[in-house]
């Protein structure tokens, strides 16, 4: 094999290596919590509204008054038996509201597994939960939901 050879032998095998490493952290984290497979909107101690990724779908909604921010909304991932996980300080939970002239969606500090449901102005909208890992605000998505309804009136 001449040097050429070698030098990109090794350069594409170093590169095989680095990209196996960056999936093996992902994979190791979530295997060593287990999978989720629902997640809880929990306000004031009840569960307001359930998804499941095995059917891709949600029971219950969200609602809020405009002008009002609604009580302190915790969201739990659950795994098969309904035990929730606790991940590590590198994942954390984005929000993505769909219309955010209708409600909005405040996290208390950055990344956290909860907030506050704001209604702006009346009507309904969707929001989506995704557990995310890697740094607050440049990481990747590991699960998402579907949009729940989210109620303002």
């Amino acid at each position: 094999m001449n040097s050429r050879s070698k030098t990109v032998t090794f350069s594409l095998a170093l590169v095989a290596t680095l990209v196996m490493a960056g999936c093996d952290d992902t994979v190791t984290a979530v295997e060593e919590h287990g999978d989720a497979a629902t997640v809880q909107l929990v306000m004031s101690g009840q569960v307001i509204a359930t998804f499941t990724f095995a059917t891709n779908s949600w029971v219950g909604e969200m609602d809020a008054d405009v002008g009002v921010e609604t009580p302190h909304i915790d969201v739990q991932f659950l795994d098969e038996d309904g035990d929730k996980i606790s991940y590590d300080a590198d994942f954390y939970l984005q929000v993505d509201v769909e219309d955010e002239s209708i409600a909005e969606f405040e996290q208390d500090t950055p990344g956290e597994f909860g907030g506050h449901l704001h209604g702006e102005t009346a009507g309904e909208t969707d929001v989506k939960f995704s557990l995310m890992h890697g740094a607050v605000g440049a990481g990747h998505a590991d699960l998402v939901t579907a949009g729940v309804h989210a109620h303002v009136k």
